[in-house]
């Protein structure tokens, strides 16, 4: 990530009400892309229900450790 767009968000989470609520929409949108995105490479019928269902805390955690 650009090193811009991580001031921008950091940025939108210290000054925006529900900044917070952004950011945590962001990372959990992130972490579905990528899941989703392993799922369709390894032939697997991607349905959006078992990409949700194999998403847990842990990785939003590890996906936002990685994103800032």
């Amino acid at each position: 990530m650009n090193l811009w767009l991580r001031m921008l968000l950091v940025t939108a989470v210290v000054l925006t009400p529900g900044g917070f609520l952004l950011l945590v929409g962001y990372v959990a949108a992130r972490t579905v892309r990528s899941r989703w995105l392993q799922a369709q490479a390894s032939g697997q019928t991607a349905r959006l229900r078992d990409v949700l269902a194999s998403v847990h805390l842990k990785d939003l955690v590890q996906e936002a450790r990685a994103s800032l």
